[in-house]
């Protein structure tokens, strides 16, 4: 993808999991190839940023070097799998077992995605998934649409077949159109499958909150915007191998202490994780304006608790949901919402960023 600052390059790790040999190639690759920057994305992917046209090959090649290309371009686009990343032994080989199957799945539109949270608690309760694969309280695997309250219980040995069978009938029952769509949308319509894939068991309730520190199988690291150095990473390779999430944190398997190294967010309460903002201009050409250093001084004026938006323009990209208060950059100013999405009706318009002061605002 092409952006103001040159492409952008998706990377998606087999399983949402980089071996150290991996994380230190991408940071190498990143350094070579581009402007050295590394974004996470809310679907637990990589994107390597400031690559130029000339260069891409040979990013590539380093990539597919790594073991980080699919064989067929098709099977990559299909293999949006978010994966637990306190996933278990008997959860990685599931994701594996998924991703290996995409040459069966069905054309599906770009962002449809698969989500697998089946480890030793569910922890991906309030991110999207169109096809949802978890446990019920009783520790039993199902099957679920997305937007469904239900899911159908299936054998661990059946699941993959389920998914497939589920997306065909996603495509069937005119989930897709003009190339679009997603599995909300078809629910809401009460449009729902039948038979053994028909909802009938309650997942199990999401109680984790995601925050930098301990956790039972290494320690979660953040990045101010979900964004890092490739000098970062590189130091992150050595101490074990690394879990990608959904959260803009990275898991650094093994490791039973917060790494002293720059760049990163460890404390929990640190006033930056209020706080969403896309990469805003230059690097994004739809941006009307710098947002990140706004973004950043103003989370001193966000109260534990809320959550403030800082968006480069109306789509909204670093945070699709509502949140407390969201500033979208416009030609003459920023405009703000209270309690809305980007794209909804502004309480206020045209304010001048550097005159913007929010304290007492929430």
């Amino acid at each position: 993808m092409m952006s103001g600052d040159g492409l952008v390059v998706r990377v998606r790790p087999m399983g949402g999991r980089l071996t150290q040999v991996q994380a230190s190639g991408i940071a190498a690759a990143a350094r070579k190839h581009g402007n050295g920057l590394i974004d996470l994305s809310a679907r637990g992917n990589l994107q390597l940023r400031g690559v130029a046209e000339a260069a891409h090959p040979g990013l590539i090649a380093d990539l597919r070097a790594l073991g980080l290309i699919d064989a067929d371009a098709s099977d990559e686009a299909r293999r949006n799998i978010l994966v637990t990343p306190f996933a278990d032994a008997s959860t990685d080989a599931l994701a594996a077992r998924l991703g290996a199957a995409m040459a069966q799945m069905p054309p599906l539109p770009g962002k449809f995605g698969f989500v697998v949270d089946t480890g030793p608690a569910p922890v991906f309760g309030g991110i999207a998934g169109d096809i949802r694969l978890e446990r019920s309280e009783g520790g039993d695997m199902l099957i679920r649409c997305e937007a469904a309250a239900l899911g159908a219980p299936v054998a661990e040995s059946d699941a993959v077949k389920a998914a497939i069978e589920l997306a065909h009938w996603f495509v069937s029952a005119g989930g897709v159109t003009g190339g679009r769509g997603r599995m909300a949308a078809l629910i809401g319509q009460r449009v729902m499958p039948q038979g053994a894939l028909s909802g009938r068991v309650a997942p199990a309730a999401t109680c984790f909150a995601a925050a930098p520190g301990l956790v039972s199988n290494g320690v979660l690291v953040g990045f101010a915007f979900g964004q890092m150095a490739a000098e970062t990473l590189a130091q992150l390779a050595p101490l074990g191998a690394l879990r990608i999430t959904p959260w803009r944190m990275l898991l650094i398997e093994g490791l039973r202490a917060l790494p002293d190294l720059p760049g990163l967010v460890l404390d929990a309460d640190d006033p930056i994780r209020r706080v969403e903002a896309c990469t805003g201009a230059p690097a994004c050409l739809q941006a009307q304006a710098p947002v990140r250093a706004l973004a950043e001084r103003l989370a001193l004026d966000v109260p534990i608790g809320k959550r403030l938006h800082v968006s480069g323009c109306a789509k909204g990209c670093a945070h699709p949901g509502r949140a407390d208060l969201t500033l979208v950059a416009t030609g003459t100013g920023f405009d703000l919402i209270r309690n809305g999405h980007a794209f909804d009706p502004p309480e206020v318009r045209d304010l001048a960023p550097d005159a913007l002061h929010l304290k007492g605002q929430f």
